[in-house]
Formats: structure tokens, sequence, C-alpha cells
């Protein structure tokens, strides 16, 4: 799943969530926007906010609900909670579970 940032100079970005079904992948892309303009628009989305050049937090609720309709598999569920628990294991979930880091990649071609 990826957490798209995408804009221009003209136009002002905006935040979409790609790739809902692939959840063995979870991370932050960013577009030609600088990262002030993406937590911007993360904040006002209420999906998390950039922490700095190389790491986003993302709130888990926000983005499931964000997510969950676009899903194409029946097991979706299963498969989103097996993915909050590696990033629980690998140290990235928050200890009250409200919140995943994430890697930041640029999408500059997006």
């Amino acid at each position: 799943m990826i957490v798209e940032v995408v804009g221009g100079a003209d136009e002002r970005p905006e935040v979409r969530v790609v790739d809902v079904d692939d959840l063995t992948r979870l991370h932050l892309a960013l577009g030609a926007v600088t990262d002030e303009e993406a937590d911007g628009v993360l904040r006002d989305a209420g999906l998390g906010r950039v922490q700095d050049a190389q790491t986003g937090v993302l709130d888990v609720a926000a983005l499931r609900a964000a997510a969950e309709p676009q899903a194409g598999s029946e097991d979706w569920a299963e498969r989103w909670d097996a993915m909050l628990a590696k990033t629980r294991e690998s140290g990235w979930l928050s200890d009250d579970g409200s919140s995943v880091q994430v890697h930041v990649e640029s999408a500059a071609g997006a």
C-alpha cells in the first residue's frame, strides 16, 4: 500500500491511497511537493504527517478508512491485521496502535 502526495507548482497537492491490496509493503511516496506541502495535505486529510525527510507517520484508523473501501479481496481485513502485526514486530507501530511510521520515497513520476 502506498500513500501518495502528488501535485505541482500550479496545483494544490493531493493525497491518495493506492495499491491497497498490496499489504506486503507500506510507504509514503512524495511527488513534486515540498515536505511542508506534504505535511500540510496529510494533516488536512487526517491521514498523518511528515516527521522528517525519511519518515512519515500515518494514522492507522484513517488509513484503513481510506483503503478498505477500495480493497478487492475478501480476506483484506485479515491481511491488514497481519500487516499491522508485522509493523508492531518491527517497532514501527505506536504503543497504542494508533499510528505507524513509514519510509518516505520519491514519487516524482507519479
